[in-house]
């Protein structure tokens, strides 16, 4: 049994509305990005925040190729594959929850086989557009 709309408790003053979102990843193409070998499906992004979460592919052999940094804090849940960051030896396997804080630098990393995770962000990306990408939008 439902409860009725009308009975729900209503949202306190200020907050955002709420939607529902429901995205099929499984009918969305992977959009390439401009590092060989990534590939993201966006599923939440707020503008006006930078906070995003978007399901990111890795080509066996694709490597993020020098440290760096992120400008909010970093969760990424390994859905399949292998991926590791090289210089500490820290390896996302499936079921692997991964939090990188603000300003930790961390890299270079490298996909050992194909893998897929669910990224999170709470903030923007990258305090700068790092020089792998050559396309803005890989960097948001």
């Amino acid at each position: 049994m439902s409860t009725p709309l009308s009975t729900l408790p209503s949202l306190p003053a200020g907050a955002p509305s709420l939607a529902e979102i429901l995205i099929h990843t499984g009918a969305v193409d992977w959009r390439p990005k401009s590092l060989p070998g990534l590939f993201e499906k966006m599923l939440w992004r707020d503008e006006a925040t930078g906070a995003s979460m978007a399901l990111i592919k890795f080509e066996k052999g694709c490597s993020i190729p020098s440290p760096h940094m992120h400008a909010s804090n970093q969760f990424m849940f390994c859905l399949s594959g292998k991926y590791e960051y090289t210089r500490t030896g820290v390896t996302l396997v499936p079921g692997a929850f991964y939090c990188n804080p603000k300003g930790n630098v961390h890299g270079p990393t490298l996909a050992h086989e194909e893998t897929v995770v669910l990224e999170i962000y709470d903030g923007p990306h990258y305090p700068q557009k790092p020089d792998w990408y050559t396309d803005e939008r890989d960097a948001h």
